[in-house]
């Protein structure tokens, strides 16, 4: 099985699903299924705003450091780990995680973990802000915590 580089992205654009899934198969004939996550920020309970942030370097290592894991531990033909920090309104895409393989189980294991870990191990700061001008540092769930530790990965 040949070595897969993740592509990783820590970007305040917005990201085009068609185009990072036609980047991660075009031209492949190894690839049987691609997976799939697009997190969307939510305008529940008026929420007006998501603002992300991170320590530039950081946060991209992390992320580089869990997608590396996710190709060793399955066989991933494509990965791409896309995170979006800055100011994110309802509606907006927040991430875009795709692992392609050879089968689906790899495929869909390999996103779903990746997404549990960027949940509770990566190292972005979230705040909401609200209609009216009140916001809130977003805290940790522990049903997140509960489904990274099916993983059994260190947060």
């Amino acid at each position: 099985m040949a070595t897969v580089t993740p592509r990783v992205c820590v970007q305040e654009a917005g990201f085009d699903l068609a185009a990072e899934t036609a980047r991660l198969s075009d031209g492949r004939i190894d690839v049987g299924g691609i997976a799939s996550f697009v997190g969307v920020c939510r305008g529940d309970d008026g929420l007006s705003a998501l603002v992300l942030e991170h320590y530039p370097g950081m946060t991209e290592r992390a992320l580089a450091k869990i997608a590396a894991e996710a190709c060793a531990r399955w066989p991933l033909t494509g990965c791409t780990v896309i995170h979006r920090v800055g100011r994110i309104l309802p509606g907006q895409g927040i991430v875009l995680v795709l692992t392609a393989s050879a089968h689906r189980a790899a495929a869909l294991e390999s996103c779903a973990f990746l997404i549990d870990w960027l949940k509770t191990g990566a190292p972005f700061w979230k705040r909401e802000e609200f209609a009216g001008g009140s916001t809130r540092w977003v805290e940790a769930k522990a049903s997140d915590d509960a489904a990274s530790a099916r993983w059994q990965m260190g947060n």
